[in-house]
C-alpha cells in the first residue's frame, strides 16, 4: 500500500526546487511505499516565494512556524545555511517533525553535538542529505569494498571538486562567509557527501593531518565593493585509519571550491592487496575494478548502468545522472522512514554527520598547530 507523504521545504533555494521536480518523477520508481508532493515552502525572500507560488505550491510563507504547527505536513524538507541549522532543526524536533536536514547538521562540531542529541532524545525520525554516492558506480564500489574484495586494505581517497570560485569576481554569498558558513567553511559545504561511504564502511578515522588553503580572501558585496571572503576555498584531510589487521591505513579526503578543471566531480578510490575500485562522477557511466588476471595485474571497466538502490522503470542500458542520484537519496529515506528499505542503502545518518564534524574540528585544529590531531571520541581532539 502506497502512503502519501506531505513535504513542507524550508528555504527555497536550488535544492528544494529539485525536490519539488523530483516528486513529478517519482512514477519511475518501482513499488515504492511512499508517494510524496511537496505542499509548502517557507522562505523569507520574497522573491523566492513567488517563484514557489507560480509552480503552484499551495502554501507559501516567510516563517517557518507556519510549517511546524501545520499538523498535516508529515516531513520536512530544511534547506538553510549552516548558521540557522541548529534552531531550525531543534525546533522542527520539538514540533514533532520528521526530516531531511541539509549538511554539515550545524555550524560547528558543538552545535552538531546538540542536535544530534536531541535526535536521540526525540522520536522522529531525522537524516541527513547526501546523494551522490547513489550513483550505480559509487553503489557497485560500496558493494565490493563492503564484500571484501579489497582484502587487506591499503589506501582509501575520496573527494568532492568544484571550479566555480575559480572566478575571483564571482559574488561573495553565504558560504563565503564565516559567520554563516562556519570555520570550517568548505569542509562543511561538500564534506558530508566526501565522508558517507568511508563511515558508511566503519573507517572511522583516528588522527588527522590538515592542509587548508584561503586562496581568495576578498569578494565582491552587493555593492561591488569588495569585503571580506574568509573560509576555507580548499581542504584536504589525510587521515589514519584503524585496520582489522591492527595496522592504520592512509585515507585521504579532498573538498575544494577552487579545483582547475573540474566541475561538480565526486569521487572514491579504494586500495588493497586483493582489490580496488574507483569511481568517478565525471565519468559516471563507468567504474573501474582491479584484479588479477593471469597472475597479471589488471583493470577493468565496467559500465554499470542504470542499475539504482531502489529500483526505476529506467532500463540498465540508459544512463545516469545528478537528478536520477537525488531521487534515489529521496526513496532512500522515505522508504526507510516507512520501515520499507530492506538492506538498500541509506541515507546519511546524523551520527554520521556528528563523526564528519569531529573530524573537521580536529581539521582546524591540525591547522592552528601545524600537527597531526587524533580524534578521541567524544573528547577534544588531541595534538601531536
Amino acid at each position: 500500500m502506497t502512503e502519501p507523504v506531505r513535504i513542507g521545504v524550508v528555504g527555497g533555494g536550488l535544492m528544494g526546487k529539485e525536490l519539488l521536480a523530483l516528486t513529478g518523477r517519482w512514477n519511475a520508481l518501482i513499488d515504492h511505499p511512499a508517494r510524496p508532493s511537496v505542499v509548502a515552502l517557507a522562505d523569507t525572500s520574497p522573491a523566492v516565494r513567488q517563484w514557489w507560488e507560480a509552480a503552484g505550491v499551495p502554501t507559501v510563507a516567510a516563517d517557518y512556524r507556519r510549517l511546524l504547527d501545520d499538523p498535516s505536513i508529515d516531513v520536512l524538507y530544511l534547506a538553510v545555511p549552516h548558521d540557522l541549522h541548529e534552531q531550525l532543526y531543534l525546533d522542527a524536533l520539538a514540533a514533532g517533525k520528521d526530516f531531511l536536514g541539509e549538511k554539515p547538521f550545524g555550524i560547528d562540531l558543538a552545535a552538531a553535538g546538540r542536535i544530534v542529541a536531541a535526535v536521540d532524545a526525540a522520536s522522529c525520525f531525522v537524516r541527513v542529505s547526501s546523494e551522490l554516492p547513489y550513483f550505480p558506480g559509487a553503489q557497485r564500489a560500496f558493494s565490493l569494498v563492503r564484500g571484501g574484495a579489497l582484502g587487506q586494505v591499503l589506501e582509501v581517497r575520496s573527494g568532492l571538486l568544484h571550479s566555480s570560485d575559480l572566478d575571483r569576481n564571482k559574488p561573495i554569498n553565504w558560504k563565503r562567509r564565516k559567520a554563516t558558513c562556519g570555520e570550517i567553511g568548505v569542509m562543511g559545504d561538500l564534506g558530508m557527501h566526501v565522508a558517507h561511504l568511508p563511515l558508511r564502511l566503519g573507517w572511522q578515522p583516528q588522527q588527522v593531518y590538515a592542509l587548508l588553503d584561503d586562496v581568495v580572501p576578498e569578494r565582491p558585496g552587493p555593492d561591488g565593493a569588495m569585503v571580506p571572503c574568509d573560509t576555507w576555498d580548499n581542504a584536504v584531510l589525510a587521515m589514519k585509519v584503524d585496520a582489522a589487521d591492527g595496522r592504520r591505513f592512509p585515507m585521504l579526503w579532498e573538498t575544494k571550491r577552487i579545483a582547475p578543471g573540474q566541475r561538480n566531480t565526486w569521487f572514491f578510490e579504494a586500495y588493497g592487496m586483493d582489490g580496488g575500485v574507483r569511481f568517478s562522477t565525471r565519468t559516471p557511466q563507468t567504474m573501474q575494478v582491479f584484479g588479477f588476471v593471469d597472475g597479471q595485474q589488471a583493470w577493468s571497466q565496467v559500465q554499470p548502468g542504470h542499475r539504482s538502490a531502489w529500483p526505476t522503470v529506467t532500463g540498465p542500458i540508459f544512463e545516469f545522472g545528478f537528478p536520477d542520484a537525488l531521487l534515489q537519496m529521496w526513496a532512500a529515506f522515505l522508504a526507510e522512514r516507512a520501515g520499507a528499505l530492506g538492506d538498500s542503502f541509506a541515507t546519511a545518518t546524523p551520527h554520521e554527520a556528528l563523526a564528519s564534524h569531529r573530524v573537521f574540528a580536529a581539521a582546524l585544529a591540525s591547522h592552528d598547530t601545524g600537527n597531526s590531531v587524533s580524534l578521541l571520541g567524544d573528547a577534544e581532539p588531541a595534538q601531536h
